[in-house]
């Protein structure tokens, strides 16, 4: 289970580097835009996956830093991550990162770009540290419905009084979190994606179901090639609320993602190499917001 994040690539790794240990790899690629700008970071991003261990049994965030982008408008749908760490509320605090005491034990702390993180103050738990994504729905009732009855999720724990539902695919993993905010839930420029691995046995048997149910289907099954690795097979759906979903087929997926053993050092290189704020800035140009 992963969740897309975009920002700048050295302030944002920076704070999860702190805060998420360890990389899972990180790869530069390009990606073309429709609307290009001039230069040699035209179209150009990066991509690097953090987390506390291997993709296979533990959440990560997938960071993505766009060059030709300076900057991205939140929305109201990403509600934050909670982790469990006092090594995480121990490094922010020796860091002065900014922390703001909400409740007993925990903490938030927002990540550049304004990303809400939750640290509880305990010991990190003998599997993920990383214990609930929280995401904004407009109508709980039917979000449940969406989540559970139809993705298979199970549900954990409700609470009528707080609108909220604790749900996962299982006890051992990182939960996901729905919040009824009671408005109309805005992507902003920002907004991220959730992915999950399952057999892709299972893959296409997703994808009828979600044509008979008549719900939004953004990338049919398809297969991603990817030049020296595996090739994948994923299926994209949205919720009610837009969120975007990606049910990648876990035995491929195991191969891609294998950690990096020189994440670390890709990372510092690619962060060595970014003059992109230097080349905008000689050019008298700035960059677009999304």
């Amino acid at each position: 289970m992963y969740y897309t994040i975009v920002s700048h690539l050295q302030n944002i790794s920076s704070f999860y580097i702190t805060n998420m240990a360890q990389h899972s790899s990180h790869e530069r690629r390009h990606l073309y835009y429709m609307r290009l700008l001039k230069g040699p970071y035209d179209g150009k991003w990066s991509k690097t996956m953090v987390g506390f261990g291997p993709e296979d049994d533990y959440f990560v965030a997938e960071l993505t830093y766009n060059y030709g982008v300076g900057e991205y408008r939140l929305g109201n749908d990403f509600l934050g991550l909670t982790l469990q760490s006092s090594q995480a509320v121990s490094n922010a605090k020796q860091l002065g990162w900014p922390l703001t005491e909400v409740g007993e034990g925990l903490y938030l702390a927002e990540a550049p770009g304004g990303y809400r993180f939750y640290l509880v103050d305990k010991e990190k738990p003998p599997k993920d540290p990383v214990q609930k994504v929280s995401l904004a729905v407009s109508d709980l009732q039917k979000s449940t419905y969406y989540w559970s009855t139809l993705l298979g999720m199970k549900v954990m724990e409700r609470n009528e009084g707080g609108k909220t539902v604790l749900m996962g695919f299982s006890d051992t993993q990182c939960k996901l979190e729905l919040h009824d905010i009671g408005v109309t839930v805005d992507h902003g420029t920002a907004f991220g994606r959730i992915a999950f691995s399952c057999p892709r046995e299972q893959l296409s048997d997703l994808e009828a179901l979600m044509k008979k149910e008549k719900q939004n289907i953004l990338t049919p099954l398809v297969s991603l090639d990817t030049p020296g690795k595996a090739t994948v097979e994923v299926v994209i759906l949205a919720d009610p609320d837009a969120h975007e979903i990606c049910f990648v087929g876990d035995e491929a997926f195991r191969q891609l993602s294998q950690m990096d053993p020189n994440g670390n050092a890709l990372l510092d290189k690619a962060m060595a190499e970014d003059k992109s704020d230097e080349w905008f800035a000689n050019h008298n140009k700035q960059k677009a917001s999304a």
